[in-house]
């Protein structure tokens, strides 16, 4: 139907090849993308200050673009492998996160499209009459044409290149924040599910203490009957009963609070979501779950795997070329123009060989007087530039506190939790010992009451330590940029 640009005679051809050779070599020039300062200008220290020299600190290898390992498998709990695993396929936010990462991915391919031929099919009538008509003069006269068009515009001083490498450098920058969103999820339901698990197990205790303190009241009651205690004594453990009933109730909510968070995590719905009880099968008991000991990386190693890290300097690198996009804008574009096809005055003679037609060109086109414009878009594009890097420099900062943060909770609750074991022995040893006494009438029964609720209150401090070990552990997991390989198989574990 059409007849393509190969119908142009070859010396009109050869007469043009040596200026679109050179204009050609021109384009291949553009300005090279240098890295951002290395670690964005932060002094990397040599070691971590919280670090516990005691330990098997060990030195990884860079990860950043290998996925963040099975790191929640350390904790040995089939429910929370089940719910990471149903907030990998279910959440929003990764959802959110892998659709922006395809646009990057589209608006990547449509860049480098732009340095490609652009070649089009085009067919049309147009009635009109002077001195293009077939006619030469004024009577009106109908033209048909269809034909093929290409177009090509050369990249004389790399704007199209670095518009290509600035969309590169966005996917990626893309594609590290989805790693970290993935990651940030699975710490979400790592952290929710065992919290959750604390409350259970904080409500059992309660719940544990609530019914003695019942048994207590029962038998006050009929001492109090039978003129043994004063209604002083009847009064007091009146108030620990109701007191503990509230408490009961404030951590149920609490739990299902946690609960419908859970839902929400692993893209479910808050009604009729329920996590299995403590005892069920596949289920861990309150409070077993197995603390992992994490091994931590050297500084470098942390920025290198931190995705966050990671898409913040492709963040500046894209910024960096764009800059280069807004300073090519003031140099001249040339584009190449090419047509080849049929043109005739009658539509049945429009495919005849006698009706074909073809023609080449070059625009060159050069900004004189724009307003201001292109100094707007390069001053902005400096000053992105600028934003990127202090977002850049203030990521690294941030992940280095966050290591610092995890690494020195860690230490100082290992003591604590140490401390709070001591003390709740002692103080069911004192229980144990005010029960005996109150029973052979020794002591009071306030004596017993105050004995009872010291236990409970240790108790329940050491299942808030232990679940602030929980929490830390997996936030230090997160601020090292995930697991390091085969969890299982690589993760000390401790037990209370």
């Amino acid at each position: 139907m059409t007849a393509p640009l190969m119908s142009i005679s070859l010396p009109s051809w050869s007469r043009l090849a040596p200026l679109a050779a050179a204009l050609v070599l021109a384009g291949c020039m553009g300005t090279p993308l240098a890295p951002p300062p290395e670690h964005a200008g932060v002094a990397v220290p040599a070691t971590f200050s919280e670090a516990d020299g005691a330990r098997s600190w060990t030195t990884a290898p860079p990860a950043e673009a290998q996925p963040r390992g099975e790191w929640w498998l350390g904790f040995q709990d089939p429910v929370l492998n089940g719910l990471v695993e149903r907030a990998g396929r279910g959440n929003t936010t990764v959802q959110e996160a892998a659709a922006r990462l395809a646009e990057a991915r589209a608006l990547l391919r449509s860049a480098d499209a732009n340095r490609a031929p652009q070649v089009g099919v085009s067919t049309g009538v147009s009635r009109q009459a002077g001195a293009n008509t077939a006619t030469g003069g004024p009577v009106p006269a109908t033209l048909a044409t269809a034909g093929l068009n290409v177009s090509y515009e050369l990249d004389l001083f790399g704007r199209l290149s670095q518009a290509s490498d600035a969309a590169r450098l966005d996917a990626q920058a893309r594609d590290a924040l989805l790693q970290s969103t993935r990651l940030m999820v699975q710490a979400d339901v790592a952290q929710t599910y065992l919290q959750w698990r604390a409350v259970q197990a904080e409500r059992v205790l309660v719940e544990e203490s609530l019914a003695a303190y019942r048994d207590t009241l029962r038998l006050t009651q009929r001492r109090y009957q039978a003129g043994d205690v004063a209604e002083l004594d009847l009064a007091r453990v009146q108030t620990e009963v109701a007191a503990t009933e509230s408490e009961a109730l404030a951590l149920e909510r609490q739990q299902v609070l946690l609960n419908n968070a859970l839902a929400v995590l692993v893209g479910d719905v808050a009604s009729g979501f329920a996590v299995a009880p403590a005892g069920s099968a596949g289920a861990a008991a309150a409070g077993e779950a197995v603390l992992p000991v994490i091994p931590a990386g050297v500084p470098g190693t942390v920025l290198a795997r931190r995705p966050d890290v990671s898409a913040a300097q492709a963040s500046v690198l894209a910024a960096q070329a764009r800059v280069g996009v807004a300073q090519a804008a003031w140099f001249p574009a040339v584009t190449l123009t090419g047509n080849g096809g049929y043109a005739s005055p009658e539509l049945g003679d429009l495919f005849k060989w006698s009706a074909r037609s073809w023609g080449i060109g070059a625009l060159l086109s050069l900004p004189i007087f724009d307003g201001g414009q292109r100094a707007a878009q390069e001053e902005g594009a400096r000053a992105r530039l600028e934003g990127a890097l202090a977002a850049h420099r203030g990521q690294v900062l941030t992940a280095f506190r966050e290591v610092e943060d995890q690494l020195g909770a860690l230490r100082l609750l290992a003591g604590q939790a140490e401390a709070q074991g001591r003390a709740v022995q002692a103080a069911a040893r004192a229980t144990q010992l005010s029960d005996s006494r109150y029973r052979n009438g020794l002591v009071s029964q306030l004596e017993l009451l105050d004995a009872r609720r010291s236990e409970l209150r240790n108790r329940r401090q050491a299942l808030l330590v232990r679940t602030a070990q929980y929490t830390a552990t997996v936030g230090l997991i997160r601020a090292l940029g995930g697991g390091w390989g085969d969890a299982p198989a690589q993760v000390a574990a401790a037990r209370p």
